[in-house]
């Protein structure tokens, strides 16, 4: 109903009506405007973290860069660097450390998840699983350096049950040092992995697990053949997660190897940092950044696609 007035002509007027339809129009557009004006802060800081970053590094990898000195030099950063032994040793370093590590995590998350999902002790214990997850990275270094270098309580256990007979020199081997590293960080990530089985089995349908129980097959056979497979996204998206987090491993090299013996223990991301920060090229560490951003994103993309392409066949 519209509210007239009669003026002192005597005509109608129902501008207080038009008032009150314009506000109803405002509210209208404001209440479908709210919830992206709530989370513009967060995306605008977002972006400028991550966004303004990485083209500023992109920038950058075009020029000779040291200090105050921006001489521009083109492509010949990535000329050099794919040229540069050092840089290739890096990136194999990253693969093999960085992919044995992987594959022990998953199999043991998947392991874990496992006997979590059905045996009735292992899961009323699981949040054991999630403490490595709780300390720091850099906590966790220290913590190994002392067990494998430091106190050597590692080679004081061995040498306690008669497996050894001396010390052993950790960072003496090229194997042994890139051990340590894989065990560091195999005892922290794998409960990562472990939370996203665990809630993969969890929301799988379980008529189907019944149904196969009923046809006569063990959990061993159902977990292999049905509940596997199902998790292959899952599983791709998990490795792709763990597997980007592995090529920023910093801090167990900077702590315990410091890229020895060799620098075979030297990995993509302590390169950049030894590049940057000790001989102060940063034009050349950027563009090693986005050379292994852009390898990085390649091969995430590949594994998610073929994964997901899989599990819909």
């Amino acid at each position: 109903m519209i509210d007239t007035t009669l003026d002192g002509s005597g005509a109608a007027s129902a501008a207080p009506a038009r008032a009150g339809f314009r506000f109803r129009r405002r509210s209208r557009a404001l209440k479908k405007a709210f919830p992206y004006l709530l989370v513009a802060p967060a995306v605008c800081f977002l972006l400028m973290i991550t966004l303004y970053p990485g083209a500023y590094a992109i920038y950058q990898s075009l020029f000779y860069v040291k200090f105050n000195t921006w001489q521009f030099v083109g492509l010949d950063n990535y000329r050099d660097l794919f040229a540069d032994r050092e840089f290739w040793a890096a990136l194999w370093n990253t693969l093999v450390i960085g992919g044995t590590a992987l594959i022990l995590e998953c199999a043991l998350a998947l392991l874990i998840a496992y006997y979590a999902y059905r045996d009735p002790w292992v899961k009323g214990w699981r949040i054991i699983f999630l403490v490595p997850m709780l300390f720091m990275p850099s906590a966790v270094a220290f913590i190994w350096k002392l067990a494998f270098m430091d106190g050597r309580v590692i080679s004081d256990l061995l040498m306690r049950i008669g497996l050894i007979e001396s010390n052993i020199g950790w960072t003496s081997s090229v194997w042994l040092s890139r051990l340590t590293l894989i065990v560091a960080d195999v005892w922290q990530w794998t409960p990562f992995l472990f939370i996203i089985f665990v809630a993969a089995l969890q929301g799988q349908d379980e008529e189907i697990e019944e149904a196969a129980r009923l046809d006569g097959a063990s959990w061993p056979a159902i977990f292999w053949n049905i509940s596997l497979p199902m998790m292959r996204p899952v599983i791709a998206v998990a490795v792709v997660l763990r597997g980007i987090d592995i090529t920023t491993m910093f801090a167990n090299v900077f702590i315990m190897t410091r890229g020895t013996p060799g620098g075979s223990t030297e990995t993509i991301s302590y390169f950049i940092y030894r590049i940057g920060f000790k001989t102060f090229n940063f034009g050349y560490a950027s563009a090693a950044s986005f050379v292994m951003l852009v390898i990085t994103l390649v091969a995430a993309q590949f594994v998610v696609k073929r994964a997901f392409r899989s599990g819909r066949d």
